[in-house]
């Protein structure tokens, strides 16, 4: 049992709070003003508890050679809870961590320590203008996880933003994010456009029932310039303990639709969620 104690602190952007899971020892759930952002296992970091953490677990697992080290690029921080990942199933991955909130980065840091010898840096940054400045060509992958309360910014949501990830990342490179919506699904439908812009190869990870509107939820999408191998994709997610469905190719064009790219101008936060959507318990 985790008898460790609650730590909160007012960081950069919100109330943060870090609660040990009374069931596994050395666990950790991170919340911002109340909103569960995080869990980490600091002795099994390869456990991952939240529904959409493992699904895109799922995608690093098959992106080239199993256990062949990665450049990795990750906007949004949270507890590092993908970049332990990484460390212990590819040793050797080169990450760089970018979370706009400082104070909260200094937070985990300090109470839930990084591994030894693992080559991950942290970022106090803005993600786009982080990405902005990176070079071309630089990354295997990029990984965006990056909420503002419980909503991605706007200036994260746009075609501008999908070509600088596109720019970044090397030809067989692979973009993954954690998005949120629900019924009619403007917002995702138009995160689909967007990258449909920028990269050849799309798919979509949700729960059927988030994908049928029946409720609000998270869905992974996954970008790339080289085929992905969604059969494969599929048959790890389907045999989670929470199932997912894969969407890609022409059902997937069916459900971006009419939808069209939006442009910096134009781009707006992810839409807010329905209250308890995300609750803890």
């Amino acid at each position: 049992m985790n008898d460790s104690i609650p730590v909160g602190r007012t960081t950069d952007f919100g109330f943060t709070k870090l609660m040990p899971d009374v069931d596994r020892e050395r666990a950790w759930l991170l919340t911002v003003d109340g909103a569960p952002q995080s869990y980490v296992d600091l002795d099994e970091p390869t456990h991952l508890e939240f529904e959409y953490a493992r699904r895109l677990g799922h995608v690093l697992d098959g992106i080239g050679e199993a256990g062949r080290p990665l450049d990795v690029v990750h906007l949004g921080g949270g507890a590092l809870t993908l970049p332990r990942y990484l460390a212990a199933t590819r040793p050797g991955c080169r990450q760089d961590v970018v979370e706009a909130d400082r104070a909260l980065l200094d937070l985990v840091v300090e109470h839930l320590p990084l591994p030894d010898g693992a080559a991950i840096a942290v970022h106090a940054a803005d993600a786009r203008a982080w990405l902005e400045s990176a070079p071309a060509d630089s990354a295997d992958v990029l990984v965006a996880d990056v909420f503002g309360g419980s909503r991605v910014p706007a200036h994260l949501t746009s075609l501008e933003y999908a070509r600088e990830a596109a720019r970044v990342l090397r030809s067989d490179g692979v973009y993954l994010a954690n998005l949120a919506d629900g019924a009619p699904f403007a917002f995702l439908r138009s995160q689909l456009a967007n990258f449909a812009e920028a990269f050849e190869e799309l798919v979509l990870i949700a729960e059927p029932g988030v994908l049928r509107g029946r409720r609000f939820g998270n869905a992974v999408l996954v970008a790339a310039r080289v085929p992905l191998d969604t059969a494969a994709l599929a048959r790890r997610t389907a045999a989670d303990a929470f199932p997912a469905r894969v969407e890609h190719g022409a059902g997937l064009r069916k459900f971006i639709g009419a939808a069209r790219p939006v442009r910096d101008t134009e781009a707006v936060a992810s839409p807010e969620p329905p209250d308890g959507a995300f609750g803890i318990g």
